[in-house]
């Protein structure tokens, strides 16, 4: 089964059996963890939990003094409306939206919601034919600035896949989703560190050179370019092959879902739960490219014994497993409703657009371990974790996460006990050496974006993440099915300690 592939769920008479979407393309497997092997399930019992072996969440809101927000300008588009020429894509093919619905409607826990599909583009598909639509005009203040606006008919976002070749030293990539509007710009030299870490990470040449582009939740995404006085133009040497056309919305997307498959009902909105805010301010919503595809997981921030504010951030190798990958990743955080079930998006929520590099990536617990290149949001809480013996059955456990990238969610239950998984199927196991809990849910449930979501384990007045989501047969219409998360504590001591608590 391919990486992003739907997730087909069997129940056996014996041990539930599952087929999830664990695993990734291509992704490294240099972890430890067990899960993998044969075990006569009831053979052994988890031991009872050492809970000093834990790593203590770190609020930015209760220690404001040492997390104080940086004051950014806000960055604009700066070319003229007669510098910017226009690229028009055909309208995309009727089917294309009921296609990507219905891959969304069958997604389980475990499968990454794709809203996004790759479209050609032939106007911008080498350096010559862009370098042809640069129209170079002066700045006020004295350097020079050309853009080209994509439109894709019926998009809901459109990611650009910029291939660079050269660019001056002084250049500036810019994109935004109306001219005049607000920015996110990188720099000549971000783009030739990423190109650099994508070739270290094994990456083919031509994806080294990609650089994704933020979107901006329309037809239309504006790509400018902006270099120094005495710069050659000659040396912008870039082209847009292809980009990424969102099909969907996150609101659409859930809106379709429960109308056609009548799932999601059972969702609780975080905001109806005051005792799970702080947990909820650690999660993000995941937009990432695989492929030209984009997807839907979620993610967690995870702090460090010294409460350093490294943005380590937890999610599932099966939703990121490369580099190119987590260059591509988008995060949404305080991505909720405005009030209890209110349906409207806070104000609250923030952006980060500039990836993140991988440190580690194992499918023997479905762990993706990556650090942001930006500092979070203001406000966030960096998750605590537990990283002590396997959970014992019966411990109360709890979910937050965004299923089909919907406002966040969260899901309250109980250990059901140890799991296999390995070659996209899962088998109750309670030998404690596994590295999967199976979970029951008594409220809520989890769906396919749910993925690499965090299940936290409440010792003593905090929480602490345990496990991320691999997949499962849970949802509102089988609350009874079982869903299955890494344990977190197998990569901790396999590798993760070297990061966290060195």
């Amino acid at each position: 089964m391919r990486k992003h592939s739907k997730a087909w769920w069997l129940a056996g008479s014996v041990a539930l059996v599952i087929a999830g979407c664990g695993g990734g393309s291509g992704g490294s497997d240099s972890g430890t963890g067990s899960g993998t092997g044969t075990t006569d399930p009831g053979t052994t019992t988890p031991p009872q939990p050492n809970l000093a072996e834990r790593i203590e969440p770190y609020d930015t809101v209760t220690k404001s003094a040492e997390a104080t927000a940086k004051s950014t300008a806000v960055v604009r588009g700066a070319a003229a409306s007669q510098a910017i020429a226009n690229v028009s894509l055909s309208a995309p093919v009727s089917t294309l939206k009921q296609s990507t619905l219905a891959t969304a409607v069958s997604a389980k826990p475990g499968a990454p919601i794709q809203i996004g599909v790759q479209r050609d583009v032939s106007a911008t598909a080498t350096v010559a034919a862009t370098t042809a639509l640069l129209t170079w005009k002066n700045t006020e203040s004295g350097t020079r600035v050309a853009a080209i606006a994509f439109e894709s008919p019926t998009a809901q976002g459109v990611r650009l896949g910029v291939q660079v070749q050269q660019l001056p030293a002084s250049a500036v990539l810019r994109f935004y989703g109306a001219a005049g509007a607000e920015a996110t710009e990188v720099t000549a030299a971000e783009l030739q560190a990423q190109a650099e870490q994508l070739r270290n990470s094994g990456a083919d040449a031509a994806t080294a050179r990609t650089y994704w582009s933020p979107e901006f939740g329309g037809t239309k995404t504006i790509l400018e370019v902006e270099i120094g006085a005495t710069a050659d133009a000659a040396q912008v040497q870039i082209a847009v092959p292809s980009l990424s056309h969102f099909t969907f919305s996150a609101a659409e997307m859930q809106k379709s879902i429960l109308e056609k498959a009548a799932s999601g009902s059972c969702n609780i909105d975080v905001m109806c739960q005051p005792d799970y805010l702080q947990q909820g301010r650690s999660v993000a919503r995941m937009i990432y490219v695989s492929g030209a595809a984009s997807y839907y997981c979620t993610g967690t921030l995870i702090n460090d014994a010294k409460s350093s504010g490294t943005p380590y951030f937890l999610t599932a190798n099966h939703c990121i497993s490369t580099q190119a990958e987590a260059s591509s990743l988008i995060t949404d955080w305080f991505y909720t409703a405005s009030a209890c079930n209110s349906g409207t998006v806070s104000t609250n929520t923030r952006r980060l657009n500039k990836g993140a590099s991988l440190l580690y990536a194992t499918a023997s617990t479905d762990t993706s371990f990556l650090q942001l290149n930006e500092a979070p949001p203001s406000g966030v809480v960096y998750a605590g974790s537990y990283y002590g013996a396997a959970l014992a059955s019966s411990n109360g456990i709890a979910g937050v996460h965004h299923p089909a990238g919907d406002l966040q969610k969260m899901s309250i239950g109980t250990v059901k006990g140890l799991g296999q998984c390995s070659n996209e199927t899962c088998i109750d196991s309670s030998d404690s050496n596994n590295g999967f809990y199976a979970i029951n849910w008594q409220q809520g449930t989890t769906e396919g974006g749910s993925s690499g979501s965090a299940l936290f384990y409440t010792i003593g007045s905090s929480r602490y993440v345990t496990g991320t989501l691999y997949g499962g047969t849970a949802s509102c219409q089988t609350p009874n099915g079982s869903d299955y998360y890494g344990r977190f504590d197998v990569p901790y001591k396999a590798k993760l300690k070297a990061w966290l608590n060195p």
